[in-house]
């Protein structure tokens, strides 16, 4: 029966790749580095991904079936063992709470994580939280359990995807639970990100991560974003949403300026839309830092031109996965070695920075996809990097992004 569900897996996913145009197939994506975009001061870790953070994994599962569906859903686990058992202390900031995040009351309540985390789309968060806890309960050690906070965050997809189907299995949640892996993180038009739109341009899965000097204490931060937001788009100050002519508000500015002619955006693009941010990292911090830590991945985003406007959904939750400040579920006492207040400097800038670079990610590595009867294009990397030269943007190491990108 194993190797039969195995098989049809398989068979799911190859009939899905089938399914995808070959023109989208074949789109040469290129991460934000590659462009030489590189926010921030201090240097990425071995995948330039949040499982650069020691024991956090990241399993995907894209559904993409027929002409209707294109969702899907992403786990982050947050360390190789029960996470009901042994949890991490964890925060979330709410930037802009128009949106659905199952279970975060109670993260905010007592600081702490007792499952991965989920993605996925807006009316499937209810099947994933479910589907995640019966795969928790049948855990091993897990009989005696009776209560149990499955968190799950959410964007929605429903210009991309036939969203009131609500097309997302259990079967799909266990997949991507069950092939969490650490390594290279795949982004763009995947997973959880497989439908989601953002500036304009097609948005998806994004990821960074950070790792602070020896005298700074060498933590290593990562970040995974869920872009489907809106606003007014900039990459290191380059206004590209500008020079791309999508952005929001776009047709009240032409009119404004008594230009109808230039009116060409959407009549109702009002920046709208929801990204999670989820932020991991090493460094022994207690849920009250992290709420710190969480608050600054709004910077991050600021720095990409949102303005998290009064439809999205703008949510961020962080995590420590050091030992010293882990929690026993059965636990009376609590000895915990934690940062203090004035260490915090340096994992906020490394956060901001890390935010920033993996919504760039999640927007340059996404492809075009059609689907529910639209095309959203994926940014055209070209012209960006055009309007990055020509606007004289250099990355901290002074590339020239449009150099970098000639040299490969």
């Amino acid at each position: 029966m194993a190797c039969c569900t195995k098989l049809r897996g398989c068979l799911v996913l190859a009939v899905a790749l089938l399914a995808i145009p070959i023109s989208v197939q074949a789109q040469e994506r290129q991460r934000a580095r590659d462009l030489g975009v590189a926010p921030g001061i201090f240097a990425p870790g071995r995948w330039n991904a949040i499982t650069d953070v020691a024991g956090v994994r990241v399993g995907q599962v894209t559904l993409h079936e027929g002409e209707r569906i294109r969702t899907g859903v992403t786990a982050i686990l947050p360390h190789e063992g029960n996470a009901y058992r042994s949890r991490v202390p964890a925060a979330v900031h709410v930037g802009n709470g128009f949106g659905k995040f199952v279970g975060i009351s109670q993260v905010a309540e007592l600081g702490e994580l007792e499952t991965p985390i989920l993605l996925t789309c807006t009316l499937c968060v209810w099947k994933a939280a479910d589907a995640m806890a019966e795969w928790m309960l049948e855990r091993p050690d897990m009989r005696q359990v009776r209560s149990i906070n499955p968190v799950v965050g959410e964007t929605n997809d429903g210009g991309l995807n036939d969203i009131r189907a609500r097309p997302l299995s259990a079967e799909a949640v266990r997949r991507a639970l069950e092939g969490a892996r650490t390594g290279p993180v795949q982004e763009g038009s995947v997973g959880a990100g497989t439908g989601t739109v953002a500036f304009g341009w097609k948005g998806g899965i994004g990821t960074s991560s950070r790792v602070l000097p020896e005298s700074l204490g060498g933590w290593t931060v990562g970040v995974l974003v869920q872009s489907n937001y809106g606003g007014v788009l900039q990459v290191l100050g380059a206004p590209v949403g500008r020079e791309l002519d999508r952005y929001a508000f776009q047709n009240a500015v032409a009119q404004q300026r008594g230009d109808a002619s230039q009116a060409s955006g959407p009549a109702d693009d009002r920046g709208d839309g929801s990204v999670i941010v989820i932020i991991a990292t090493d460094a022994p911090v207690d849920d009250r830092n992290l709420g710190r830590i969480a608050s600054r991945a709004m910077m991050g985003l600021g720095r990409t031109g949102s303005s998290a406007s009064n439809g999205s959904g703008d949510y961020a939750l962080a995590f420590s996965t050091a030992a010293s400040v882990r929690r026993a579920y059965d636990a009376t006492r609590l000895q915990t070695a934690q940062l203090a207040n004035e260490e915090m400097s340096a994992l906020f800038q490394a956060s901001v920075d890390a935010v920033e670079e993996a919504v760039y990610n999640s927007l340059f590595m996404a492809t075009t996809v059609s689907g529910n009867g639209k095309t959203v294009e994926a940014i055209p990397l070209d012209r960006v990097r055009e309007i990055l030269s020509r606007h004289g943007v250099r990355s901290a190491s002074g590339d020239d992004p449009a150099a970098a990108g000639d040299a490969r």
